[in-house]
């Protein structure tokens, strides 16, 4: 957007006429009133003019505060650092992220959100320290804003499984994941070569809460990583950030991560209750 360059309003320096009595005269009289009455032809210079320099830093002052008004209430970029959510989400890939997807409605089993796994998958970090100087933290904050970077250590990206009342259990005798004895079938959406988990266990979710896994399972430190941490693995609903609906870059492999239709089969839990794990094994990655 270029800014409006505003010239000024005079370009007419001024009205000067000579007298009628004395048109027709070249004393030095009136050569001493014309030399008062002319006017410097860079007179209209001493106006100052708005340019595009002036405007500048006030368009980017408002352009920030547009940025982060609609990361903050709408919609946020955020770059994928890891092979968690391979083949569905590429190292280096960048998502949008509708923050107002779960105002508005449910978390639906199957969708790829972004959380905060603070109190969840990481200890609390109120009394961390940032030993970044002012000037990097800011512009590191402006680059993950838009994708662009690694957002917070603490922002995760995963796929739900399960949520609150869902009992998920893996394995069944077949080796497949199942919610409310629904096998999940198939998964195509995994690694190719990945099995549902490695790491076998049995949780009702909570109410309120949700059971995520990475499609890469092999690679994904997930809800099977954390069932030691209060929650049993699982995540509170209030640390969810939105849902991811789009993939933006690379411009070549636009497109929208799906539901799969292998959860439109499972009903809903009949109960809530407290995680029971039987196994705190943890994948690799």
């Amino acid at each position: 957007m270029t800014g409006s360059h505003a010239i000024g309003d005079g370009n007419a320096v001024g009205d000067h006429s000579a007298g009628d009595d004395g048109a027709g005269d070249a004393g030095p009289g009136n050569s001493a009133a014309d030399a008062g009455s002319a006017v410097s032809p860079d007179a209209s210079d001493e106006k100052p003019e708005r340019s595009l320099w002036r405007e500048l830093p006030v368009l980017v002052v408002v352009a920030l505060l547009l940025a982060f008004l609609i990361k903050t209430f709408l919609v946020q970029a955020f770059y994928i650092p890891s092979e968690s959510m391979e083949n569905t989400l590429l190292v280096g890939d960048r998502v949008l992220v509708n923050k107002l997807a779960y105002r508005f409605g449910e978390i639906h089993r199957g969708d790829v959100i972004v959380f905060d796994g603070r109190d969840s998958f990481d200890p609390p970090r109120s009394q961390a320290v940032d030993e970044r100087g002012p000037v990097t933290q800011f512009l590191s904050d402006v680059a993950s804003s838009f994708g662009l970077g690694p957002g917070s250590e603490s922002d995760y990206i995963k796929r739900v499984i399960g949520v609150g009342g869902d009992h998920v259990v893996c394995c069944d005798v077949e080796g497949r994941l199942t919610v409310n004895d629904v096998p999940i079938d198939p998964e195509d959406y995994l690694y190719p070569g990945d099995e549902p988990s490695a790491t076998p266990f049995d949780i009702t979710v909570p109410a309120g809460r949700v059971w995520v896994m990475g499609d890469h399972r092999s690679r994904s430190e997930d809800s099977r990583a954390h069932t030691g941490r209060p929650g049993g693995g699982t995540v509170s609903v209030d640390r969810v950030i939105g849902r991811a609906f789009v993939r933006v870059w690379p411009l070549r492999r636009v497109d929208t991560p799906p539901r799969p239709d292998a959860f439109a089969a499972v009903n809903d839990g009949a109960s809530t209750g407290a995680p029971v794990v039987t196994s705190t094994a943890t994948p690799t990655g």
